[in-house]
């Protein structure tokens, strides 16, 4: 078998393997080492290809395929530095347990470490970042070959599902000439895997389900204490929602929902459910007035601070962290038992184990009602009497302009913390999304168009300045694929949330080390990609500029322009409601 035609038969039965295990989509960065790859990937017709030069924009785009799906996608690129750009996307899958397939195509062994050109150490490349890596080897027709091929590919795919779910690496070295002559593909060398289209390995993944001495022994437990809270991070689950409710009826015990957890939003019981803490758990007479004898927690590590904060308090409360991806999310060092099962079974599980427990009102949960709705109310009252529009009102704009089934994607720093404290509870179905995995600024806006594709309804990406700038090329993808995503971009000229730090106060050259304005026009960026601009600087031409981009066929860019310094005082400005309000006295009723 001639080396071209060893490729084509390597590369077209790793992708067909691909194909029946559901891979369904792939981001090609365009090279010629990769070619025999890139090519089997355009001819498989279940699979749609993503064309994206830009490496680091394209395994974003690929990620957020992947966070929006749960589906593992392919990303492909040739040899050399190309693969070392899709490292911030793979460090970003790894924490925050999204699948991806990473291919990289490779230099054959006697082209390595000798000078030639489009070479580097591509072996481990991403080291303890991916949660499985395999060096493939160079075709040569030898026989065998095609079935490791095919089973490496279904272990891949299972590797990338696994528990936790993340990036696995492998690495393809091709000989050249890459590809055979025309009349070599017709000698039907390619086997033709299973029947009926199975994956050659089917790899079945069982829920973890918690055994009954477990389940019996966490019910006693959280039965006998009255002062309870549920913690809920950040979760992509949304099947979590109806179950957590349920358990907190049944417990009584409110529930601190993260503004990226699918507890704020949807139709289900949020009548525990606590959406202003990082307001009035800034309050540390509050917080020291009611101390927890149980944490039990869900998800990522909280966005909030002041929550992180406030559960660090109290150490000798009993923490319990319920894991399905045997992780260690813990960075406050607090938990006293990790419960390795998944949550939506242990949930259910513990409400029909406690089934006798009577659903009584506690003076508990009645105060951290109280307080949720004092705290929101305060807020409220202060945004309506701004009279500008306020980076943190964007959010609570956001969340009754967005219809059901939409999906908001929000960048780190500032954004992900507004949307926390003023992306309040609502019956509208909203799914939040963010890359707060590694908590970066970047690939934000390719992640975004990602997730687009595979959201039913419409996608709004809410960022700053400085995260937008550091991806514009990732709006090529939608002036490319005609992805109708509306960007609100939060610009205040550099990087605000470092305004908030003592950094502002103490450092000398503050503005030109963090403060970092870059003075750039943003309207010619987005017509540079066919994409419609708008300028909101008031709360009506907001809302009006949201409702045209959610409705418009086109990539749409909303800007909204605000001073740091006067974003800070704002801010501060709403919080220091709260505590006054919390004082006030009882005039705002809040049923247990």
């Amino acid at each position: 078998m001639s080396t071209g035609l060893a490729n084509w038969v390597v590369a077209h039965a790793f992708v067909d393997e691909l194909a029946r295990c559901g891979v369904r989509h792939a981001c090609v960065s365009p090279g010629s080492r990769s070619t025999p790859l890139a090519v089997a990937l355009a001819e498989n017709r279940s699979i749609k290809v993503w064309i994206h030069p830009d490496e680091r924009s394209g395994s974003f785009f690929g990620l957020g395929l992947a966070k929006a799906s749960g589906v593992p996608v392919a990303l492909l690129c040739t040899s050399g530095t190309a693969a070392a750009n899709f490292f911030p996307a793979v460090i970003e899958a790894a924490y925050s347990h999204v699948p991806l397939l990473v291919l990289t195509a490779d230099r054959p062994p006697e082209l390595r470490d000798n000078g030639a050109p489009q070479a580097i150490d591509q072996s481990h490349l991403y080291g303890a970042h991916v949660r499985w890596f395999s060096e493939m080897p160079v075709p040569d027709g030898s026989p065998g070959l095609e079935r490791y091929v095919r089973v490496t590919a279904c272990r891949a795919f299972a590797a990338a599902l696994g528990s936790p779910a993340g990036p696995v690496h492998l690495n393809f070295p091709f000989r050249e000439p890459l590809m055979p002559d025309a009349v070599d593909v017709s000698d039907n060398v390619l086997g033709e895997g299973k029947a009926n289209g199975e994956p050659f390995v089917r790899t079945t993944r069982a829920r973890r389900m918690p055994e009954d001495a477990l389940v019996n022994r966490l019910a006693a437990e959280l039965d006998a204490p009255r002062c309870g809270l549920i913690v809920c991070g950040p979760q992509d689950d949304v099947r979590l929602a109806e179950p957590i409710a349920r358990l907190a009826q049944r417990l009584r015990y409110p529930v601190l929902a993260d503004g990226l957890s699918p507890l704020r939003t949807g139709a289900h019981d949020r009548s525990l459910v606590i959406d202003s803490h990082d307001a009035f758990l800034r309050d540390s007479a509050w917080c020291a007035a009611h101390e927890p004898e149980v944490v039990f927690r869900f998800g990522a590590m909280p966005t909030s601070k002041p929550l992180v904060q406030y559960l660090a308090r109290f150490p000798a409360a009993r923490h319990i962290v319920v894991d399905e991806g045997e992780g260690w999310r813990d960075a406050s060092l607090l938990a006293a038992e990790m419960v390795y099962a998944d949550p939506v079974a242990i949930c259910e599980r513990l409400h029909a184990s406690l089934e006798q427990r009577a659903d009584l009102p506690t003076p508990w949960a009645a105060e951290w009602l109280a307080a949720n709705a004092h705290a929101g109310r305060a807020m409220e009252e202060t945004l309506d009497g701004m009279p500008e529009l306020f980076e943190g009102r964007i959010f609570a704009e956001l969340r009754d302009l967005l219809p059901g089934g939409a999906t908001l994607f929000v960048g780190n720093s500032m954004p992900v913390r507004d949307l926390d404290t003023f992306f309040g509870t609502t019956n509208t179905s909203i799914r939040t999304l963010c890359n707060r995995g590694a908590n970066g600024i970047d690939g934000v806006v390719s992640t975004a168009l990602g997730a687009s594709v595979e959201c039913t309804g419409p996608l709004v990406v809410a960022l700053g300045d400085l995260s937008f700038y550091h991806d514009m090329n990732g709006l090529l993808a939608a002036k490319l694929y005609d992805l109708n995503v509306t960007i609100v971009l939060i610009n205040n000229d550099g990087g605000g949330i470092f305004s908030f730090l003592p950094q502002a106060e103490q450092v000398e050259h503050f503005e030109m080390l963090y403060g970092t304005p870059h003075g750039l026009d943003f309207s010619d960026a987005i017509r540079l990609y066919g994409g419609e601009y708008g300028r909101a600087d008031t709360v009506p031409a907001f809302r009006a500029a949201i409702t045209h981009g959610i409705e418009s066929p086109r990539l749409t860019l909303v800007e909204v322009c605000t001073d740091r310094e006067r974003n800070v005082r704002l801010h501060r400005e709403v919080w220091a409601a709260v505590p006054k309000s919390l004082r006030a006295g009882t005039d705002v009723e809040a049923t247990p």
